[in-house]
């Protein structure tokens, strides 16, 4: 392509993109949903996480699934004075292999998470691995919902886990599906500090 050419293209470009940030108007709090079955979910949400911060945000993270407290991220982000870190999982299912027990570490999570979604002082609310909590019916959906509904106007929300349900889905502003392509593990690659925890 020549040079005018590109600049043509650019300019474009350029007019479209300037268009949908001006018709882009209502400021509000965004919820975020990060699923599918490749690797990077909590990631995202750990790096949106720190952008928050960067921005003076205040910020409560809910694991729900997720028992272990040796990880990189629960290392460096417990150190930050505006996060307020919650390990309440039982563990991976597959381990616990107790449904009565993963489900009360779930309803107990959720009252965690409902109080930060109250909570107006709270800019970021990043409730990890939350999906399962659907998959195997712990909690029930509407309820979840109406929470997120109500939740304050600026409050920003992160959802994480693979099989997020349709409904919600819908009830998110971003969806970002995660695709397995290929993982280390797959070629005998255990998982590796800073890395995978």
């Amino acid at each position: 392509m020549s040079t005018a050419g590109h600049s043509s293209r650019m300019r474009r470009k350029k007019a479209v993109i300037d268009a949908k940030i001006a018709a882009a108007t209502v400021a509000r709090g965004v919820f975020l949903l990060f699923t599918g079955n490749g690797k990077g979910k909590s990631t995202a949400a750990f790096g949106l996480l720190a952008r928050a911060l960067g921005h003076g945000m205040r910020a409560v993270v809910v694991q729900f699934v997720k028992s272990r407290s040796d990880t990189g991220e629960e290392a460096f982000f417990r150190a930050q004075p505006k996060v307020r870190w919650h390990v309440l999982g039982a563990g991976f299912t597959w381990e616990t292999q107790d449904a009565e027990k993963d489900a009360a570490a779930a309803r107990a999570a959720w009252a965690v998470a409902r109080q930060a979604l109250a909570d107006p002082e709270v800019d970021l609310v990043i409730l990890d691995e939350f999906t399962y909590a659907f998959k195997y019916r712990w909690l029930d959906l509407d309820e979840i919902l109406a929470a997120i509904r109500a939740r304050p106007a600026m409050q920003h929300l992160v959802v994480t886990g693979r099989a997020a349900p349709e409904a919600l889905i819908a009830a998110a502003d971003t969806v970002t599906e995660m695709r397995l392509v290929k993982h280390a593990f797959g070629s005998g690659i255990p998982a590796m500090p800073g890395v995978e925890f």
